[in-house]
């Protein structure tokens, strides 16, 4: 923190996980140095970890710190991380005081030299409270203000977000107000209106409505492969295409044709050579109305003979393969909620524009 100058400190948390705190953190950094804010970020306790220079490292903090270059104090930016068996290990021999004094301490490191430092909780504003670092409790102890991120709606938004809200109020952590992601853009205005009034009515201020962007939920077909743990049969140079949808390919071709759309994730047993072709075909054509597909997946541990997989490597379309039955290929992907990664340039881009044009980012830093 620069002499003579009151550090801006915003803690960001959310009503459940995975409402996007890291698209907005990800958001704020960027606009807050467009304002010529030298900033820092932290994630004081992480779940999902990396390893970096033989440390685990929060998922999210590796993620900023490879896109902001501020690598330098990474291991203080992610202070403790929560692994297999550590939250037993903490119950039977607790650690409080530690904990405390080794977040605080690598705060005061992250921060020297900075006007402003974005803190990314974990979850919701309870999440943590196991190891008596919930996310209260850590915004509490670094004397930030809180900003709460939910999920697209109105009155179960309002809801959740009053119960995390008290949580903050009993550890006296100042909330400066509400930002509401993933709104079906139809609904934009409307969620705006009501949650706005519904929000200042108890005394809450909404900074921003987020529209939900098909873009930000959807993996790579490497991705796909990377958490499935599935294997490439060919196409690996295409592996970066978009996955925004996955088509089950149980029915006959001439079915199949009606569900194909840009992006799609074709799922289909390893011995259907018609709903290969069929596929195989659409990828290739990309005039009139044919649709370029994001790739296949051949289950039952089955591939196609030598002249099926030569066309399959000619065309150069993502194939990849594995054990498992379609539909638990099918139903894991379905569950997948893609993280941004460092090589999801376009995803970054958007999470900047979103927060440049859907959140009030002066009002933020005018209540720090």
């Amino acid at each position: 923190m620069k002499k003579g100058k009151q550090l801006k400190n915003i803690f960001i948390s959310a009503i459940h996980q995975n409402a996007g705190k890291t698209t907005v953190a990800l958001g704020l950094f960027k606009n807050f140095q467009e304002r010529k804010l030298k900033t820092a970020f932290m994630k004081p306790v992480g779940q999902e970890t990396v390893t970096f220079e033989e440390k685990a490292i929060d998922k999210d903090t590796y993620l900023m710190g490879e896109v902001y270059h501020c690598k330098k104090n990474i291991k203080d930016m992610s202070p403790v991380t929560v692994g297999r068996g550590y939250t037993e290990k903490y119950i039977l021999e607790p650690e409080k005081q530690q904990l405390h004094e080794k977040i605080l301490k690598s705060f005061q490191t992250v921060v020297r030299g900075k006007d402003a430092i974005i803190v990314e909780g974990t979850g919701h504003a309870a999440v943590g409270s196991v190891i008596d670092c919930s996310n209260a409790d850590v915004a509490a102890l670094l004397g930030s203000k809180a900003i709460i991120v939910s999920g697209g709606g109105i009155g179960r938004a309002i809801d959740e977000i009053m119960l995390n809200k008290a949580l903050f109020d009993l550890c006296k952590v100042p909330v400066v107000g509400v930002i509401i992601n993933k709104v079906l853009p139809e609904k934009l205005e409307k969620v705006k209106n009501i949650v706005s009034k519904g929000l200042a009515g108890k005394g809450i201020r909404l900074l921003g409505v987020i529209p939900e962007k098909e873009l930000l939920s959807a993996p790579t077909v490497a991705q796909v492969k990377e958490r499935l743990d599935l294997k490439v049969f060919s196409g690996e140079e295409n592996l970066h295409a978009r996955v925004h949808d996955a088509i089950v390919a149980a029915m006959e071709p001439y079915n199949m044709i009606g569900h194909l759309r840009d992006g799609a994730l074709v799922i289909t047993s390893g011995d259907r050579v018609d709903n290969m072709l069929v596929a195989v075909s659409s990828y290739l054509l990309q005039e009139g109305r044919a649709v370029k597909v994001a790739g296949l997946i051949l289950t039952g541990g089955l591939t196609p003979d030598h002249k099926i997989a030569g066309l399959l490597k000619d065309s150069r379309i993502p194939v990849l393969y594995c054990d498992q039955d379609t539909y638990t290929i099918a139903a894991a992907i379905e569950n997948m909620t893609p993280k941004i990664q460092k090589t999801d340039r376009d995803k970054i881009l958007e999470a900047w524009r979103l927060i440049k044009d859907h959140v009030d980012v002066d009002a933020i830093l005018e209540n720090l």
